[in-house]
């Protein structure tokens, strides 16, 4: 499995970019797949806990039990103001579920306060990374695989 570190470890100069996109603004959208296949959109906030990247959800809300029977997600950090400052990050990958109390524990102990009650926690696998910025008159897209450099495109 592929964690957060890995990334840092594998693209240290996009890493602290994309952390800065999802740390900048407390709500997110996250994309799982329902029972049919289609996507659905909700909203969540991320964690930067030890080696991983983390959300977690409400017992028994949607996006929990999309995740459980199909863990794969796409994560796109808060768009921000209209300028595109910082870039435009996005995440994808496989979810899973933290059950492991002594993880559990670890979890809990990152939050910045404590859950309101029962609770889903996931550990997001990251198996794409993309950062989307200005630079000029061009778009810098910068794309990270794990195992693979970080490619680059620029778009006029």
């Amino acid at each position: 499995m592929t964690t957060w570190q890995d990334f840092e470890q594998e693209a240290p100069d996009l890493a602290p970019a994309v952390r800065a996109r999802f740390e900048a603004n407390r709500h997110h959208v996250l994309a799982t797949l329902r029972k049919d296949g289609a996507p659905r959109v909700s909203g969540t906030e991320v964690q930067f806990g030890g080696a991983d990247l983390t959300i977690g959800s409400m017992y028994g809300a949607v996006k929990a039990l999309d995740l459980q029977r199909d863990g794969r997600f796409a994560l796109h950090s808060h768009p921000g103001d209209s300028s595109m400052a910082g870039g435009d990050a996005k995440v994808s990958g496989l979810a899973h579920e933290i059950t492991d109390e002594a993880e559990l524990t670890a979890y809990l102990a990152d939050l910045p306060e404590a859950a309101p009650g029962p609770f889903h926690a996931f550990r997001l696998e990251p198996t794409s990374v993309v950062l989307t910025e200005v630079d000029g008159d061009e778009l810098r897209i910068r794309i990270w695989q794990p195992g693979t450099p970080v490619r680059e495109i620029r778009r006029r």
